[in-house]
């Protein structure tokens, strides 16, 4: 049986060290709209904090017990979940706003086929985010 969905986007939940630097990034810095918090009913514990992008919830989860990092290296670094991606429209604004708050810019803005640019940015955890520009 195919999934029936229920709405036409993903929601995403990334497990952060730090609440206050997980904010500032997501929100503070990439301007993600802060909806709400909720206490987390498993993993021993802990807040989620939801931030909505598009139709998209992303959900930071800041459990009691810091569970170990996934392996770092973004792409390349291992299987599993990588990175996200934001198609935006104002990408070199956004690399540059990330490297002046001291936030590793990953990959810088690049053409990866005529008409599309990307850049890559870590998070505070070191998760990758990737913004991509129609051009």
């Amino acid at each position: 049986m195919p999934v029936q969905l229920a709405k036409s986007a993903i929601d995403l939940g990334i497990v952060i060290k730090e609440s206050e630097r997980s904010l500032a990034f997501y929100v503070g810095l990439l301007g993600l709209e802060h909806v709400g918090d909720m206490p987390m009913p498993i993993g021993g514990g802990g807040t989620m904090h939801r931030l909505q992008c598009g139709d998209t919830v992303i959900k930071l989860v800041n459990l009691t017990t810091t569970p170990p990092s996934a392996t770092p290296g973004g792409i390349a670094g291992g299987l599993g979940f990588r990175y996200l991606t934001l198609i935006v429209s104002n990408l070199d604004e956004i690399l540059a706003e990330c490297a002046a708050a001291d936030v590793n810019v990953m990959v810088p803005a690049s053409e990866i086929r005529p008409g599309i640019r990307i850049g890559m940015v870590e998070d505070p955890d070191g998760n990758w985010v990737e913004f991509v520009e129609a051009t």
